[in-house]
């Protein structure tokens, strides 16, 4: 099952900007049928690092969710709100096994 971590380094003064806006792709995400968690997190040493933890069942799920609304307007909101480029790295979901 493919997990993605995505790192997002923002500007020190829009942190409460991107935190709204990652709610609110947060919250649509977690409903999606192909996702088993989406979670959105803060680097304790430093506010202006963020890392979002993504499990989807498939590739496709995946995909389909980088077709939703609330994707497409998190990435065109969050753009200028980041200090760099964000990065992803995709992984193997091994444990925890789910019933399939």
């Amino acid at each position: 099952m493919p997990v993605t971590l995505v790192y997002i380094t923002v500007k020190p003064d829009r942190i409460d900007d991107f935190i709204a806006a990652s709610k609110a792709n947060h919250d649509a995400s977690i409903i999606e049928a192909g996702n088993h968690r989406f979670d959105f997190l803060q680097n304790q040493s430093d506010p202006c690092r963020f890392v979002f933890y993504e499990w989807f069942a498939s590739d496709a799920d995946v995909d389909l969710h980088k077709q939703t609304e609330q994707y497409k307007a998190w990435s065109q909101t969050v753009e200028a709100m980041m200090a760099e480029p964000r990065r992803s790295e995709r992984h193997n979901g091994l444990f925890p096994e789910l019933n399939s």
